[in-house]
C-alpha cells in the first residue's frame, strides 16, 4: 500500500481520484472505477464526495 493519497499525473481519466485511491489501497484503477460506478446506483453523495476529493487531493508532480 502506498503511504500518501495523491492524484497521479499519468493513468487518470477525469480527475484522477479513482486512480489515486486505487494506488493508495493497492488495487487496480479499473477495479476502483467499477466500484465507483456501481456505487452510483445506490443512493448517496458519491458525486459530491468525488468532487470534494478532486479538490482536496494534491496532484502528483
Amino acid at each position: 500500500m502506498a503511504t500518501t493519497l495523491v492524484r497521479p499525473s499519468h493513468g487518470r481519466w477525469i480527475g484522477g481520484v479513482c486512480a489515486g485511491l486505487a494506488r493508495r489501497f493497492g488495487i487496480s484503477p479499473n477495479t476502483m472505477r467499477l466500484i465507483f460506478v456501481i456505487s452510483c446506483i445506490l443512493p448517496g453523495p458519491q458525486f459530491l464526495i468525488y468532487i470534494v476529493l478532486w479538490v482536496l487531493m494534491p496532484s502528483e508532480d
